[in-house]
């Protein structure tokens, strides 16, 4: 695996209601917190903390709109941290794959 695992990518993007705010900012091509929090279960003020986090780990980036702020997903950002996941899914299935043909073996060898 060549990248290094960023555990605190994977922290944000392990939040549903951060993820969910990711589809809706990429459907949308951004918004605000208040934009985000008409369309999901949380407040406002729980939206703010998300997008945060989210900037935080450079997932999103906001620019001053008036007297609010809107937010937009970091593209080519978002595309590094699904590389750098299915680097790590690839690992662990090779690794499981391996894990499989032990017990196989092990099974086979206790029939015969």
């Amino acid at each position: 695996m060549s990248d290094t695992v960023d555990d605190d990518l994977w922290s944000a993007l392990g939040d549903p209601t951060r993820r969910r705010m990711l589809d809706l900012l990429l459907d949308a091509g951004g918004g605000t917190a208040t934009s985000l929090s008409e369309q999901l279960p949380v407040t406002r003020q729980a939206v703010t903390k998300h997008l945060r986090v989210l900037e935080r780990v450079g997932l999103v980036h906001a620019a001053p709109s008036g007297r609010k702020r809107r937010y937009q997903v970091d593209e080519p950002r978002l595309a590094r941290a699904v590389k750098q996941m299915s680097s790590v899914g690839a690992a662990w299935d090779a690794r499981l794959q391996h894990i499989k043909q032990i017990a196989e073996a092990i099974q086979r060898s206790q029939q015969g």
